[in-house]
């Protein structure tokens, strides 16, 4: 199928090269609201993870441009989203002593940064940057429910032990993510996977309380989850982050439609290779990211989806491999349509993989706000660790 392209080299504001990753800000607009109202029945607070925009200025939307409880996966966001005024942020990576400084100095200004642990090393530490700092650092235990990654089982006696270890700090609570819900395929299992996180987490919960321990927060949370959550009994908060975004594996597994990814990466078409059924791109992975996490799906979406420059995909067209700045565009396996014609010079968006891998590539976002000039305002990311 041939279509005649309208390239975002002919809108004025384009001025900048690409690739480039562009937001559109409707759509973030209409996540947000989505996720907001989706949680609205339940007496649960939203803790939103910020490592997919890694942006002040855009979280801040989440809250009609106030601030409100974060998460963050790097002390870097931590101590930027603090200068911003966020004064309510949890460290959601497992501490590590060397760090306990720079965490001692957030909190300095002002700000409860509660860090994350799930070992009775790392408690200790914690104890001990306390007495040293002179104040209680305040840490949640991490919880496994479901084998994804880090965390303790609410069965495990090393539970009890870490939270006796930190008798010298301050036990916040507990913290879990089902990390498998990614690998989710039906509705019914998204629901399941948010109620195995819930049960895990308050039962860890219990478990710590019935030993004495003061637990006051239950925080669960992950995009797939928090879509699908049907009961928060014993529940306190809720985190997610790609929803901002959305990509094609959350799109993959039903928790979006692909007309809600609100993040998409320009490139330019810079070659032809007719006879092999290709064109070339200026974006490989280096604008991409290298995750392929749709290759595990029933549908491969390759590197990304092809869309023109009004958002309109070209029909059965990926990115179908990429080398650091060359991205290959052609139809997938098995597809009776026909290549698009389009000129060396043409713009074209790819639709992401996962969100925050591919955000992750850029120092700043360009955000389409729709203006009538075109001009997108430009988001700078927090970078580094």
């Amino acid at each position: 199928m041939n279509r005649s392209p309208h390239t975002l080299a002919d809108t004025p504001a384009d001025g900048a090269s690409t690739p480039y990753a562009l937001v559109d800000a409707a759509r973030v607009t209409r996540n947000i609201q989505r996720l907001n109202t989706r949680l609205e029945p339940f007496a649960v607070r939203l803790r939103p993870h910020v490592k997919t925009a890694k942006s002040p200025a855009l979280t801040r939307e989440i809250w009609a441009g106030g601030t409100g409880p974060v998460t963050v996966s790097t002390l870097a966001e931590a101590e930027a989203f603090a200068a911003d005024g966020f004064d309510d942020i949890v460290y959601a990576v497992g501490i590590t002593p060397d760090k306990l400084r720079r965490v001692h100095e957030i909190r300095s200004g002002g700000v409860d940064l509660v860090v994350l642990l799930d070992s009775v090393r790392q408690a200790e530490a914690v104890s001990e940057a306390s007495a040293a700092f002179g104040h209680r650092v305040p840490a949640l235990i991490e919880i496994d429910c479901d084998g994804h990654r880090g965390g303790l089982r609410p069965e495990d006696p090393e539970l009890l032990r870490v939270a006796d270890a930190l008798r010298g700090a301050e036990l916040r609570g507990v913290l879990a993510h089902a990390g498998e819900s990614y690998y989710c395929r039906t509705e019914a299992e998204l629901v399941a996977a948010a109620e195995n996180e819930r049960a895990v987490t308050v039962r860890a919960a219990q478990t710590l309380r019935a030993a004495g321990h003061r637990v006051d927060v239950v925080s669960i949370g992950s995009t797939p989850t928090a879509h699908f959550i049907r009961d928060t009994e014993g529940v306190t908060e809720i985190r997610a982050g790609n929803y901002l975004f959305f990509d094609l594996v959350m799109a993959g597994i039903g928790v979006c439609a692909l007309t809600d990814i609100a993040l998409s990466v320009v490139v330019t078409v810079i070659g032809h290779q007719s006879e092999r059924g290709r064109l070339i791109t200026d974006g490989g992975w280096t604008a991409m990211s290298q995750d392929r996490g749709t290759a595990e799906q029933d549908t491969d979406q390759g590197y990304g989806i092809v869309l023109d420059a009004r958002g309109r995909p070209y029909p059965d067209l990926i990115m179908t491999s990429a080398n650091q700045e060359h991205g290959i565009l052609s139809l997938r396996e098995g597809s009776a349509e026909t290549l698009p014609a389009l000129p060396i010079g043409t713009r074209v968006r790819v639709l992401p993989n996962h969100a925050c891998a591919t955000a992750g590539q850029y120092s700043r976002l360009l955000l389409d706000e729709g203006r009538p000039d075109g001009r997108p305002t430009v988001l700078h990311r927090v970078g580094g660790w």
